[in-house]
C-alpha cells in the first residue's frame, strides 16, 4: 500500500493500481521501454491491474513475467468493463491510469487518476477526467514510486 497524506484531500491509501494497456502502457501491442522495472519497484506495495480490451491480442505476453494480473474486456462496451472493475476493487484505494475516451469513467472513480499523453495522443475526455496529467507513463508511475512528487502536484 502508498499511504500519502495530502493537504486538501485527506489520506490517501492506495492498494491497487489499475492501467490501461494499449496507449498507456503500450503503443501497437508492444511495452513501451522502462515500464517494466517501474511495475516490478510498484507491485510490492500495490496490487496492479491491465484491464484492456487487448485490441492486438498481445498483452498476456508482454507481462506475463511480471507480477500484474490481466483483465481483458469483453468487445464491445469498454468503458462500463473499465468502471465495473474499479468499482469492485473499493475506488477509494485504486489509482487508475489511461488515456483514451474509454478510460474516463475509471478514471472518474478512482481516488487519484492519471491521464497520460503518449504515442496514440490523449482524450479530450480522459484528461477532464483526471486528477494530473502526465508527458508519459513513466512519469506517472514514478509519481506513484516516489509519492512527494504526488503530493506536490495535488496538495491545495
Amino acid at each position: 500500500m502508498i499511504n500519502i497524506d495530502i493537504p486538501g484531500k485527506g489520506n490517501c491509501q492506495i492498494e491497487s493500481l489499475v492501467l490501461d494497456f494499449n496507449g498507456t502502457l503500450a503503443c501497437d501491442g508492444q511495452l513501451l521501454e522502462g515500464i517494466e522495472p517501474r511495475l516490478k519497484a510498484l507491485a510490492s506495495q500495490l496490487d496492479i491491474y491491465i484491464v484492456t480490451a487487448d485490441t492486438f491480442g498481445s498483452v498476456r505476453a508482454m507481462v506475463e513475467h511480471l507480477n500484474v494480473k490481466v483483465h481483458i474486456l469483453p468487445t464491445g462496451n469498454e468503458t462500463e468493463g473499465k468502471l465495473a472493475f474499479i468499482n469492485q476493487l473499493h475506488p477509494s484505494h485504486v489509482c487508475a491510469i489511461g488515456n483514451g475516451n474509454n478510460d474516463a469513467a475509471m478514471l472518474n472513480a478512482a481516488n487519484i487518476s492519471m491521464a497520460v499523453i503518449g504515442y496514440e495522443g490523449l482524450s479530450v475526455k480522459a484528461l477532464m477526467a483526471a486528477d494530473i496529467t502526465t508527458s508519459s507513463i513513466s512519469d506517472a508511475l514514478d509519481l506513484l514510486i516516489y509519492p512527494l512528487r504526488l503530493k506536490s502536484t495535488l496538495r491545495s
